[in-house]
């Protein structure tokens, strides 16, 4: 029991009394230094202020504390984070299926929505399918997916090379940079 209650200690952030060192270099709400001292003289005008004493940095010799309002510290933190996590943008792969009889206007079809898909900064993976014995020319399904590369060359990227997966023959295409 003693092991999950050290640990569950650990996770929490070291505010006030958790804080644990003989000494600590001491920055008031303004960035002003107020100097080394002992964590019970800092935490004691922290009180006064009506504020918090939170450690900055442990790695620091002394260990680095800041007096600031630490429930207001916390939500900056996770808005910061908030606004991160929503300009983030994962890039997807989507998927353009064909045969290798592929007529010449769907052809260009097929490479619209890829050109799309790459100026959207999503991954294109270009698959042929073989039914039957068309597995048997897989040299020709090749030379389609050389040529969609050379047609995407201006938007993308060949991230992998032409390959064969069982019935499929595939080649993955990420945007330019």
């Amino acid at each position: 029991m003693p092991v999950i209650q050290k640990r569950r200690n650990r996770d929490l952030p070291q505010i006030n009394e958790r804080i644990r060192f003989p000494t600590i270099r001491v920055i008031a709400t303004d960035g002003e230094q107020l100097g080394i001292m002992a964590p019970q003289e800092a935490l004691q005008i922290a009180e006064e202020r009506e504020l918090d004493l939170v450690l900055l940095s442990d790695k620091a010799d002394p260990p680095v504390c800041r007096i600031m309002d630490y429930g207001k510290y916390k939500f900056e933190q996770e808005k910061k984070a908030r606004e991160a996590r929503k300009k983030q943008h994962t890039a997807d792969v989507k998927e353009v299926k064909m045969r290798y009889k592929i007529d010449d206007h769907d052809y260009k079809v097929r490479v619209k929505q890829a050109v799309r898909f790459l100026k959207d900064g999503d991954k294109v993976k270009a698959t042929v399918m073989f039914r039957g014995r068309e597995i048997q020319h897989s040299d020709l399904a090749h030379k389609l997916l050389k040529r969609m590369a050379a047609d995407l060359e201006e938007v993308g990227e060949v991230q992998q090379a032409p390959k064969r997966e069982g019935r499929n023959m595939m080649i993955l295409i990420s945007p330019k940079k």
